[in-house]
């Protein structure tokens, strides 16, 4: 593990510090000026839709411009597509984060309860021993059971795993490579406990990271039946790639799913860290056989009437793909995932609580995500030889709002390291990389993925 100071993250690793049990957590008092969540959305939709309208008032003059070279239906599509929308969703999470309020946990009385850990491994010889040791370092207060399926590697990760003795460690070696979902699935029917947590097999789980992830599940509302955990990249010192993805991992991901589960509902209880509900994870048949069987499956349990939350505070860190190939297939995966979700799930797009509203941006992003790709960037290059049909001016509409958000996502993540012990590596190089170009790569994969779910059928593990 890295633990220098210099950009990125910085964690402990000692067995002292990750296996300390915190006493129990005191109540919190409800602020005096505590909004409700309702009105807090109506707001946040209020000012977004005050954004949106003078985004467009201003653009009048670029609209028509557009309109004179590509026609009008062309122009609304551009415009909606690079500045309008972007500039909404921007003004949302904006004025989201600043009213978010994390709610206290609930003080336990006696042991939490039983855990059941499952960690799909495929081929992870080199780190599934690490991964394992950061649970029993987690010196959790309650019930555990770890369930590690060896899905048919064909490296050493079958011998690493029999050379390791934990009284609650149980090893599954399948035969041949099945694909993480039903690998997860098979797991899923040794499961003793009433809680079920997903562990990558290339993770570290930090310090109180079960803990806290069963606190918030425990002191979320009633309806709640699943919580994602917080996840950071382990690997940010490798290379550029990897240092862009911490910030994509601490701002962007870490944003999104903090404001999702504001309006009670994440969309993505990843499998690299989350904790299920045992009962409802087999009333919807475990994890569907599909590329993005995370989301898939956090879909279902939303569609059948749940909350899904977030743990902000339950860090996990994890190996992020190396090089662009890897990163390029990981998002085209992620992508498919969300085609995936649309296929099974749909009638989330009419059901009506907040987070529908999230459902729809879902929907937007193969549109948006389209013309970024063949109008966007194409105007962009235009733009250098001093044609600004598409990257006039009033792109930069979207840019301050942008900034904005990202020192806001930075002081928010920054107090919750702080609070867990951790650090704020510098890392201004993938920061300013992240900003500017992280776009170029990640939304013309992103079309790829779309593009892919219609034409294959193939449901490999591939990357993470």
């Amino acid at each position: 593990m890295d633990n220098t100071k210099q950009p990125g993250v910085s964690h402990q690793t000692s067995e002292t510090a990750l296996g300390a049990v915190p006493p129990a957590l005191p109540a919190k008092k409800r602020s005096r000026w505590y909004l409700p969540v309702k009105i807090k959305f109506a707001l946040a939709v209020g000012f977004s839709l005050l954004w949106g309208v003078l985004s467009f008032y201003l653009a009048r003059r670029w609209l028509a411009d557009m309109g004179a070279v590509f026609g009008a239906v062309w122009a609304y599509l551009i415009l909606f597509g690079i500045a309008i929308l972007p500039g909404f969703m921007n003004a949302f999470m904006m004025s989201s984060l600043l009213m978010d309020r994390r709610p206290a946990f609930h003080p336990a009385a006696g042991p939490l309860p039983g855990i059941s850990i499952l960690v799909a491994a495929y081929n992870e010889e080199d780190n599934i021993a690490q991964t394992v040791e950061s649970i029993a370092k987690q010196a959790y207060p309650g019930a555990l059971q770890v369930i590690v399926v060896n899905d048919g590697s064909s490296d050493g990760t079958a011998a690493v795993l029999d050379g390791l003795e934990y009284p609650w460690l149980e090893v599954l070696h399948l035969p041949q490579n099945m694909g993480k979902a039903r690998a997860l699935t098979e797991g899923l029917t040794h499961v003793h406990h009433s809680l079920t947590v997903t562990v990558d097999g290339d993770s570290y789980l930090y310090r109180r990271a079960l803990e806290n992830l069963v606190y918030r599940y425990l002191s979320d509302p009633p309806s709640t039946r699943a919580v994602a955990g917080a996840v950071l990249v382990r690997n940010s010192r490798t290379n550029l790639v990897t240092r862009i993805q911490e910030w994509d991992y601490f701002h962007g991901i870490a944003a999104t799913k903090r404001i999702q589960s504001l309006y009670q509902g994440t969309l993505v209880a990843q499998g690299a860290f989350s904790v299920y509900d045992t009962g409802v994870l087999r009333q919807v048949g475990g994890w569907p056989h599909s590329v993005g069987e995370d989301i898939v499956l956090t879909w279902a349990i939303l569609k059948s009437g749940y909350r899904v939350g977030f743990a902000e505070n339950a860090c996990l860190f994890t190996n992020a793909p190396t090089t662009w190939r890897q990163f390029i297939r990981q998002r085209q995966r992620w992508s498919r995932g969300l085609i995936e979700a649309f296929k099974a799930h749909w009638q989330l797009l009419f059901k009506p609580r907040m987070t529908t509203l999230f459902i729809w941006w879902n929907l937007l992003f193969p549109y948006m995500d389209l013309v970024y790709t063949f109008a966007f960037l194409p105007g962009l290059v235009l733009a250098l030889f001093g044609i600004r049909w598409i990257a006039g001016p009033m792109t930069l509409l979207v840019l301050p709002m942008a900034m904005l958000i990202n020192v806001l996502m930075y002081r928010i993540q920054n107090r919750m390291f702080t609070e867990q012990g951790l650090k704020v590596r510098r890392n201004r190089l993938g920061f300013v990389c992240y900003s500017l170009l992280y776009g170029l790569v990640l939304q013309p994969a992103c079309v790829v993925g779309y593009a892919q779910e219609f034409v294959t059928r193939s449901k490999r593990w591939g990357t993470k």
